[in-house]
């Protein structure tokens, strides 16, 4: 949600690791319990795509269209893949988040 309560888009913002840009959300699943972001990270380490839960949030910027994340760079590296967004993970997948539960 933004700063008036109105909930907002997030695909396609900037997302800033704590040491620096990583990358761009590509895909969101606001499931209660299970939320998660995809982030593409584009040429930084050539397209690689990673799941992160979305507890990593800890603000977003709407006006400059930015995500911040507590995670530093090489912990969104080491994110799992995600492989494709038409088939997105469900509970039996809860293990891969190494950086915290969604």
């Amino acid at each position: 949600m933004d700063e008036n309560g109105l909930t907002v888009n997030l695909i396609g913002y900037h997302v800033e690791a704590v040491d620096g840009r990583i990358g761009t959300v590509d895909a969101v699943s606001d499931e209660i319990g299970e939320g998660y972001l995809v982030i593409d990270t584009g040429p930084w380490i050539f397209g690689h795509r990673v799941m992160l839960p979305a507890s990593v949030i800890t603000q977003v910027d709407a006006s400059h269209r930015k995500i911040y994340v507590d995670r530093t760079q090489q912990e969104i590296s080491d994110a799992p893949d995600f492989i494709t967004a038409g088939d997105p993970p469900r509970r039996p997948y809860a293990d891969r988040f190494p950086y915290g539960i969604p």
